[in-house]
């Protein structure tokens, strides 16, 4: 089956468009940061999307509501078994080892050395502080690397947990805040949101243009923002047991 793609912004939201040899129009929300998607007929015009889109809004709304309401880390309980994700690895967490607090990777093992008075909340603070230096290591050469090619120099980065985005930029100050979520996706998603946002340095709206300047500068941006957001984050069992992973 044959498809094109367009991007349209609708009250403000962003719709991604893919044009297929289908007979109705879908409109999906994604996570798990509520994506709204539109698989419309060729047959259908801009305007007729534009009018599904806005008679859906209620819904989308509540979707991509409960999907910023979701409590997406309840199943860690940061003991030895659990799968937790490096730069889109999936690695086996070991918690049995007590001591100074560290964190290291050996093989597909991921071993959190802890004092042993620990309980959980101190043992994920401990990863969580993990994530966020792998994260502020890798940025600097990405945007060592983009600035000059966007076109576009952000006068620092912040490293921030949010609720609903991976990223943001704030334009008056041209600084750059990213999701220490981000240090459990491959790179290759890390590396499309230092794009995305050094573009918003140049176009703040999703408009046309923007679009334009992401093909440009990274032709594959929506292999990566699709991979960034299919891969899996919620913790799972080792062993062929219960598995938790967001829906696609």
């Amino acid at each position: 089956m044959s498809t094109a793609s367009a991007y349209l912004t609708v009250a403000g939201l962003g719709v991604d468009v893919v044009y297929k040899d289908i007979k109705n129009l879908h409109i999906s929300v994604y996570p798990p940061v509520g994506r709204v998607r539109v698989a419309a007929p060729r047959r259908v015009d801009e305007d007729a999307i534009r009018l599904a889109v806005v008679q859906r809004l209620p819904w989308i709304k509540k979707q991509r509501e409960q999907l910023g309401n979701a409590d997406r880390q309840t199943e860690r309980r940061m003991v030895s078994g659990e799968t937790h994700y490096v730069w889109g690895e999936r690695l086996r967490l070991d918690a049995s080892r007590h001591g100074r607090s560290k964190i290291h990777v050996v093989g597909k093992t991921l071993w959190l050395t802890t004092p042993a008075d620990y309980d959980e909340e101190q043992r994920r603070a401990v990863l969580d502080h993990w994530y966020r230096k792998e994260l502020k290591a890798a940025v600097p050469p990405l945007l060592a690397k983009w600035q000059p090619i966007v076109g576009a120099d952000a006068s620092k980065f912040v490293v921030r947990h949010m609720k609903t985005k991976w990223g943001t930029c704030q334009t008056e100050s041209r600084s750059i805040w990213l999701n220490p979520e981000l240090a459990k996706k491959n790179p290759r998603c890390l590396e499309y949101i230092v794009v995305h946002e050094l573009t918003h340095l140049i176009e703040r709206t999703h408009n046309e243009h923007f679009i334009e300047l992401m093909d440009l500068r990274m032709p594959d941006w929506r292999v990566r923002r699709d991979e960034l957001n299919d891969a899996p984050l919620a913790a799972e069992e080792w062993g062929g047991e219960t598995q938790y992973r967001r829906s696609s």
